[in-house]
């Protein structure tokens, strides 16, 4: 039945079937069980050319093909795909990986920072604030999701084996780059959320709803911790390559 309410964004269908599988158009066969979804620009496709990845499957669209690659690792194969930026995208690209058999999936990108954390730091959210929009197609509505537990638990035990300091936080998910206003951001840091991204919540709705286990990590960007003065620092560009190796790592230790 559908849950109805006047805002539309929160009205939510929880029992009839979609009229669009995720997978309709999937010729590929299964993928792995694991994904690495990253967020991280050319260092991915650098990285599956030199480490002889295949790909598996070339999504299209009318503005960008996303390419899914297989990385063949000695013991198993791993999902590598590259996304595109915001919510509704993303998850639309998840869902079709998740329904064509990656049900491990560990996300990686930058984040903005509204406390005082310096750049290329490594956060780890354990909850996300829902103020993107397709995280609501995926779940009835609610204020937050949490992360499930298994993969956040595996991503800081191998942090913890690298010797990497990071820290755990809320998130604040938002489909608004450019409505990240002064007062919001004050307000967003006073209910406990320390850094803003644009994914993480439709991602985590996205892999709850379609039984899939979701984790990520973040490394620090800009900054909007001075609301007066917005700091775009070097946006994390130096931590692209070294947050790929350590999303493969997470997902070598993900048993």
């Amino acid at each position: 039945m559908i849950i109805k309410n006047e805002i539309p964004i929160l009205e939510y269908d929880d029992a009839s079937p979609e009229v669009i599988a995720p997978d309709h158009d999937w010729t590929a066969g299964r993928l792995p069980e694991k994904c690495l979804f990253a967020f991280l620009g050319d260092v991915v496709h650098a990285y599956a050319k030199a480490h002889g990845a295949t790909v598996a499957e070339t999504l299209i669209t009318v503005s960008h093909d996303t390419k899914v690659y297989i990385l063949h690792e000695e013991n198993e194969d791993i999902c590598l795909v590259q996304s595109l930026i915001g919510a509704a995208a993303a998850s639309q690209i998840l869902d079709t990986l998740v329904s064509c058999g990656c049900k491990k999936v560990i996300a990686v990108g930058s984040c903005g920072v509204l406390a005082d954390h310096p750049e290329n730091a490594f956060i780890v959210p354990t909850r996300a604030l829902r103020a993107e929009g397709a995280s609501y197609h995926y779940l009835p509505a609610a204020r937050y999701i949490d992360l499930d537990e298994e993969p956040v638990a595996v991503i800081e035990k191998t942090f913890k084996k690298h010797g990497l300091p990071f820290v755990t936080c809320t998130t604040w998910s938002t489909d608004g780059f450019f409505r990240e206003t002064e007062d919001m951001v004050n307000y967003r840091l006073e209910e406990g959320c320390s850094v803003v991204e644009m994914e993480c919540a439709a991602l985590a709705a996205c892999c709850r709803k379609r039984e899939a286990k979701f984790g990520q990590f973040l490394f620090t960007a800009d900054s909007l911790a001075n609301v007066s003065e917005y700091d775009a620092r070097e946006f994390g560009v130096e931590s692209h390559e070294k947050a790929l190796l350590l999303g493969l790592d997470v997902l070598r230790e993900y048993k």
